[in-house]
């Protein structure tokens, strides 16, 4: 297992298009989330001890911040063949059996983690309702222990935009796994 630290986001920057299947049976594109008053893109996948670690908090988060008009959707653009836990059938029970409450999509080509520039899982994009990016960064600052938790950075972002507030300027990254590519990792 590979840690990265996400790269700074260019904040301003529009969200990437796209059009991927989900776990619901149905292809979900950008422009599906046009009502919602705040995005959040997350590369997630099924078998990263990082993203189990938060998944129960993103989970929560997402339910939380429904009402509000919050949309989230996982992104999962790990190499399946040689990754057989992030297979799409996978992705499906993991998804029902964890009772996921955003969207989970696979990037099967990896053209959208490309993209939109991520590397690892977790990686967490905030998009306001004009989507433009206005936060890349971690969950909180203790991905691995809930009962840690000082600083909600990702709620704190989310509910600045909904508010009308700056989202603050120091923006932590976020750490995971690396992305599984096939052949030749961008860059």
């Amino acid at each position: 297992m590979v840690l990265l630290h996400t790269p700074p986001g260019e904040l301003g920057s529009p969200a990437a298009d796209f059009n991927l299947p989900g776990v619901d049976g149905h292809n979900h594109a950008l422009d599906d989330y046009r009502d919602a008053s705040v995005l959040v893109v997350m590369f997630i996948c099924n078998h990263c001890p990082y993203v189990r670690s938060v998944e129960p908090r993103l989970i929560q988060l997402a339910r939380e911040m429904a009402p509000a008009g919050v949309r989230m959707v996982g992104i999962n653009s790990n190499d399946p063949t040689n990754y057989p836990d992030d297979s799409f059938e996978n992705m499906k029970k993991r998804a029902e059996e964890k009772g996921y409450t955003f969207d989970y999509l696979c990037d099967e080509d990896q053209s959208v983690a490309r993209a939109y520039g991520a590397i690892c899982t977790p990686d967490f994009y905030i998009y306001d309702q004009q989507r433009k990016l206005r936060y890349r960064g971690r969950l909180d600052d203790s991905p691995r222990n809930p009962l840690m938790v000082k600083s909600q950075d990702l709620k704190a972002a989310i509910q600045a935009i909904l508010e009308g507030q700056p989202v603050a300027e120091r923006q932590h990254s976020s750490m995971g796994c690396s992305i599984k590519w096939k052949g030749t990792p961008p860059g």
